[in-house]
C-alpha cells in the first residue's frame, strides 16, 4: 500500500513475533500510518531508534525483560517518539509507573483494534490516552488531592507567573520540552528552568503529578481519550 510521506511512524516492540506480524498488518491497513521497525527485546529496540518513529508501541512483558525498563531511554533523543503502552496486564499501577516514566497512553491488548488506532492518532496529534484502568487511578489521586486545604493550593498557585501558567498548560497536553519551547519561542533550557520552578511552587514531583494537580484547580482542562472521559469530569468536578 503506498504510504504517504507524512505518514505516522511506527515502532513495535512485544517479545511474540506473531502478535508483532498481526499488529504489523493491522496498522499498515491506515493510510497514514508506516511500521518501520519491530523488535522483540531491548536492545532490538534501541538499535531501531535510528529509523525516527513518531510513535512507539511497547509491550511491559518482554520475557527476560520489562519495557518499563528502559522506556526513559527511547525518548532520550533531540526529537523523541511518543510511547504508547500496550500490555495484557491490566494493572492499573504499573501503568501509572510507565505514565510517569514518559509513556503518553496505555492500551490492553484486550482492547479493539479500532481503539488502539484511534490512540495512535490522539497521542500523535498531542494528547494522552488513558484506558479506563487509569482513569480510574487518576480519578483516585484528584479524588485525593481535594483532601488538601483550598486556601493553602489557592495561594500556592497564586504565586505562578503568567508564563509558568502557560507552560503547565502545555505539559496537560502532552507536550515535550522541546515543543513546549517552539510554542512560546524559547529554549529548552528556559522551560527546564520554568518547570522546576512549577514543581517548588506547587509541591509537585513530576510531569504527572503536574497535570493532575492542573486538572484538578483548573489550570488546564482534562483531554480527552474517549467518550468515557466526558463522563468522568463531571464526577471530578463534583467530588
Amino acid at each position: 500500500m503506498h504510504q504517504s510521506q507524512t505518514a505516522i511512524r511506527i515502532l513495535l516492540v512485544d517479545d511474540h513475533q506473531i502478535f508483532l506480524t498481526g499488529l504489523q498488518l493491522l496498522i499498515e491497513k491506515e493510510p497514514d500510518m508506516i511500521v518501520v521497525g519491530t523488535a522483540t527485546n531491548r536492545a532490538e529496540a534501541l538499535a531501531l531508534m535510528q529509523e525516527h518513529p513518531d510513535i512507539v508501541l511497547l509491550d511491559l512483558d518482554l520475557g527476560n525483560e520489562s519495557g518499563i525498563d528502559f522506556l526513559p531511554q527511547l525518548i532520550e533523543p533531540e526529537e523523541p517518539p511518543r510511547v504508547i503502552i500496550v500490555t495484557g496486564v491490566p494493572d492499573p499501577e504499573l501503568h501509572l509507573r510507565a505514565v510517569r516514566l514518559g509513556a503518553l497512553g496505555v492500551v490492553l491488548k484486550l482492547d479493539s483494534a479500532g481503539l488502539l488506532v484511534k490512540a495512535i492518532r490522539k497521542v500523535h496529534g498531542g494528547e494522552m490516552w488513558l484506558n479506563r484502568p487509569m482513569i480510574s487511578t487518576v480519578m483516585t489521586e484528584l479524588i485525593h488531592a481535594r483532601a488538601k486545604k483550598m486556601d493553602s493550593e489557592a495561594l500556592k498557585i497564586a504565586e505562578l507567573t503568567v508564563r509558568e501558567r502557560e507552560v503547565i498548560a502545555l505539559v496537560a497536553e502532552g507536550m515535550r520540552n522541546k515543543q513546549i519551547g517552539e510554542r512560546l519561542f524559547i529554549s529548552e533550557k528556559t522551560v527546564r528552568h520554568y518547570l522546576t520552578s512549577v514543581f517548588d511552587k506547587l509541591g509537585v514531583a513530576d510531569r504527572l503529578a503536574l497535570m493532575i494537580y492542573s486538572f484538578q484547580h483548573g489550570l488546564a482542562k482534562i483531554p480527552t481519550a474517549d467518550p468515557q472521559v466526558e463522563r468522568t469530569k463531571t464526577a471530578l468536578r463534583t467530588s
